[in-house]
């Protein structure tokens, strides 16, 4: 029998467990280092609502995921202060740097003259596009501003995730293996449209392959961006006994025009899934690669478990 103040004397006492140090602790929450880089997301494509919509959100995933990132947006075509360029973003940062070095000085506090890039600029690819690449390349040149540019966001079994989620938003793949129902509409073969020629369809194939470890149906890769390369892969995969394709867009979404999937769907004679567009593991993945230029070592993205 109990007391109002606790047990009767002779029962046991649950006492909190003291917490253990070890690899099991979780991990202490990283934030930006003080003065580090901006992460200045280059964002290809025509600018407008939509366009800003998503990379916005994606830099709010971004800081999200680390405390006190100073994250921008520039945009490849950007035309003024509504759709700021990279190069003036990239000036604005270097700026800003400037500044609050001034600042501290003037306020009498020791500072360290600022060294090392202004920037680590991402660009909001999933997979290589040489043209847009060197067009990135260029306005980072031509900001004279000392930036480091990342590579490309994939290939990444979170694209692969992202992937499958969007076929399945689309009611073309299971959104779950283990649950025993099926889909009508599901596809037995999937084209994963990327854009950049023959580098972009080789890089696309590894997330392809990740992808049809997933659905457990075949995968294979295509090129946007060359003539009969849509048709010649949907014919592979008929031939190989696939019944009802599906065109599975391995683009975030600005970097080319949406009626070109349309056009290519309608050339494959198959439904078409959603772009990636801001799924939150572009966010992280934009983050992985800032912090792998910047040498720090945030928890690498994991994705969804395939059950």
């Amino acid at each position: 029998m109990s007391s109002p103040t606790g047990p009767a004397s002779g029962l046991p006492v649950r006492m909190p467990r003291p917490r253990q140090p070890g690899r099991h602790r979780r991990p202490e929450p990283l934030a930006a280092p003080e003065g580090a880089p901006a992460l200045v997301l280059a964002v290809p494509g025509t600018p407008g609502t939509a366009t800003r919509s998503l990379a916005e959100e994606v830099v709010s995933i971004a800081r999200s995921e680390l405390p006190g990132l100073d994250a921008q947006i520039g945009y490849l075509d950007g035309d003024g202060s509504e759709f700021p360029s990279v190069q003036s973003v990239l000036a604005h940062a270097a700026d800003e740097r400037t500044a609050r070095y001034e600042q501290a000085l003037a306020a009498g506090v020791e500072a360290k003259e600022p060294e090392g890039p202004v920037a680590i600029v991402v660009p909001l690819l999933a997979g290589p596009d040489g043209a847009l690449l060197r067009r990135v390349r260029q306005a980072v040149m031509d900001s004279r501003v000392a930036a480091e540019l990342t590579d490309v966001l994939g290939p990444h079994p979170l694209l692969a995730e992202a992937l499958h989620v969007r076929l399945s938003e689309a009611g073309l793949a299971r959104a779950d293996r283990a649950r025993l129902f099926t889909v009508a509409t599901a596809a037995d073969g999937i084209i994963l449209a990327a854009v950049g020629g023959e580098e972009a369809v080789q890089a696309a194939g590894i997330t392809g392959m990740l992808l049809a470890a997933r659905l457990a149906v075949p995968v294979m890769a295509a090129a946007l961006d060359e003539e009969g390369s849509i048709a010649s892969v949907a014919e592979q995969l008929r031939s190989a006994g696939s019944q009802q394709l599906a065109l599975a867009p391995y683009l975030i979404g600005p970097e080319i025009e949406a009626e070109l999937v349309e056009r290519a769907a309608k050339e494959a004679d198959c439904p078409v899934a959603e772009a990636l567009g801001a799924y939150p593991a572009i966010g992280k993945l934009a983050l992985a690669k800032y912090t792998t230029a910047l040498g720090i070592a945030p928890q690498q993205p994991q994705g969804a478990p395939v059950r």
